[in-house]
């Protein structure tokens, strides 16, 4: 049996408002509560009109304080945005407000565009290598103080908040592999270096204080519905949002169609299924077979499911016919 955990982007559709996006979101994690999913991840990104979930750490709070037992956190914190200070000091508050339930993945990447990731950090430098580093300095913040520590995370210190490391290519699988972290790869977007992250990840894991043995997670986007056809519909919103994306024209979830023969290109269908080859879409019996074919085929410990589903009504469908399915 593979866990299974959700990942939420809080949309905003259109017609919809961030406040909307909000309530939906508390909505769903209390539903995903209930259906037994393990844990409940908000993302990062910036500069979205779709996606309401910028302020990650206040989002997560809001859903903890909603929920009761399941895990709540990041997937993730894009760490170049912040200091690593600031990061254990949030991060550390959740910790304390609601103890043994808070998670904090963490990725590399900004999250938006050049222009705005410049303006989320107040100065020019745009490099990641530095992500190695502020990782380290992250989980020295979480454990017991030294003696003569200068700067301590407050709170934070001594809370040992479970850190994963996210990634789309290999960088952070050797990452997380030798500091013996969990590791989740985004392959509902960046499906190419799946097996290869996970190999590396597997092969080059050392055993840490945090972990005996690799755990890993992988990212499935999941559009299920009680017949294929209507599944299709609902799986259309996501891929107008990913086209949309790519022209630099990102807007809120529209509602679905009925057919995307004269949205795209050739070329832009081509590129959507291939960024979403993994997309699992279909009814209960599909939805199932297709779960347990990834689960077999990738050996992960662990998978995460987005929806980007215009109705909220029908995001909660989905989201029980995945947690009835395996």
């Amino acid at each position: 049996m593979v866990a299974l955990s959700v990942l939420d982007l809080a949309p905003i559709v259109v017609g919809g408002s961030a406040a909307d996006a909000f309530r939906n979101t508390l909505d769903l994690a209390r539903h995903a509560e209930r259906w037994g999913f393990t844990r409940y991840w908000l993302a990062e990104h910036h500069n979205m009109p779709g996606v309401a979930s910028a302020a990650t750490a206040v989002v997560i709070g809001h859903v903890a304080a909603g929920t009761s037992t399941i895990r709540v956190g990041a997937g993730g914190v894009m760490l170049p945005n912040h200091s690593p200070l600031v990061i254990a000091e949030q991060f550390g508050t959740l910790e304390s407000l609601f103890p043994g339930r808070i998670d904090l993945g963490l990725g590399r990447a900004p999250g938006t565009d050049a222009n705005t990731a410049r303006a989320l950090r107040r100065h020019g430098d745009l490099d990641a290598d530095s992500f190695p580093h502020d990782v380290m300095e992250l989980l020295t913040y979480f454990r017991e103080p030294s003696p003569g520590q200068l700067i301590r995370a407050v709170p934070g210190a001594g809370l040992a908040v479970p850190i994963w490391l996210l990634g789309s290519s290999l960088f952070s699988a050797q990452l997380a592999a030798a500091l013996g972290l969990p590791f989740a790869f985004a392959s509902h977007f960046a499906p190419d270096l799946l097996h290869d992250a996970l190999g590396i990840y597997r092969a080059q894991f050392k055993p840490s204080s945090t972990l005996a043995k690799p755990y890993a997670m992988a990212g499935v986007s999941v559009f299920a519905a009680d017949s294929d056809a209507a599944a299709r519909r609902l799986f259309t919103s996501l891929q107008m949002q990913w086209v949309n994306l790519r022209r630099g024209r990102p807007g809120p979830l529209s509602p679905p169609v009925d057919s995307l023969d004269d949205f795209w290109s050739a070329a832009e269908r081509a590129g959507v299924e291939h960024a979403l080859r993994y997309a699992i879409v279909g009814a209960p019996d599909t939805i199932a077979r297709g779960l347990e074919a990834f689960a077999a085929d990738t050996g992960v410990d662990e998978l995460m499911i987005t929806a980007q589903i215009y109705d909220h009504a029908a995001r909660l469908r989905s989201y029980e016919i995945v947690a009835r399915s395996i």
